[in-house]
């Protein structure tokens, strides 16, 4: 078997993207997946990314982490796939694609695409964290020592830790920079390590600094280790809507794997 494959990153978080309107890939090899996704025996990728045809959207978007298992929301990969879908002609500069949760519309200019993320209702604020899903669930702490932090062991305990356990939770690591600006280091599960980048953490760390009133802003920039992105919202009573990642997504290779 020859599988036509295509390689994005946005802000370093990097994804093997394949055309499946044919429907040719087998959506449940669960092996095969984490195969491609390894760094040393495949192509490498923190996770895959399938482009179906949908009855009434553009397209569909089909994610797994790149442990081979499908997942919920990938940010940075619904930008990916909003440009690889521009490459194939699939669009012009917008986009409507469904996604696991939901129909999310995008905007591609050149190189930088804006993703609308689903609204959130509920933020949690806890003792020393506050808790969100944007897609994904994400647990989001400020951590002052973040340059030193050791994210994937840090990550690694809070993600299987109560009240998490079993189907686990991204972790985010956040320290102030200005009243706009945050660096972010993520542990994102299904990985099982820290990524260069993760949207849905990016856009709950906007979000979580907003609800605490550790920014006044509706633009938010976040500093990860793979580049920067923006997330813009705004305030719907103790929740938040009209929600946009915005960042690069890039084509770094095309290929064909056995």
């Amino acid at each position: 078997m020859r599988i036509e494959f295509f390689k994005y990153q946005g802000t370093g978080n990097d994804f093997v993207m394949i055309d499946n309107r044919q429907e040719l890939f087998d959506r449940d090899n669960t092996a095969l997946i984490a195969n491609l996704c390894d760094r040393r025996f495949g192509i490498g990728a923190d996770g895959l990314i399938l482009l179906e045809n949908h009855p009434k959207a553009d397209f569909k978007m089909v994610y797994y982490n790149a442990d081979g298992n499908q997942s919920t929301m990938c940010g940075n990969g619904g930008r990916c796939i909003t440009a690889f879908a521009k490459y194939l002609n699939i669009i012009g500069n917008t986009a409507i694609f469904e996604a696991v949760d939901g129909l999310h519309h995008a905007n591609i200019d050149n190189d930088i695409v804006k993703l609308q993320m689903q609204d959130v209702a509920l933020v949690e604020k806890h003792t020393n964290h506050i808790f969100l899903n944007t897609g994904s669930p994400h647990h989001v702490q400020i951590e002052e020592n973040l340059e030193s932090l050791d994210v994937k062991t840090n990550g690694s305990k809070i993600r299987y830790a109560p009240p998490y356990n079993h189907s686990g939770s991204n972790v985010n690591f956040v320290k102030k920079v200005s009243n706009n600006t945050f660096a972010v280091r993520t542990y994102e599960r299904g990985v099982e390590d820290e990524t260069l980048s993760c949207g849905t953490g990016v856009t709950a760390v906007a979000l979580a600094m907003s609800y605490i009133g550790e920014t006044e802003k509706n633009m938010v920039t976040l500093n990860t280790e793979g580049g920067v992105l923006n997330v813009s919202f705004e305030k719907n009573g103790e929740g938040f809507k009209n929600i946009w990642l915005i960042g690069p997504a890039i084509q770094v290779f095309k290929g064909i794997i056995k």
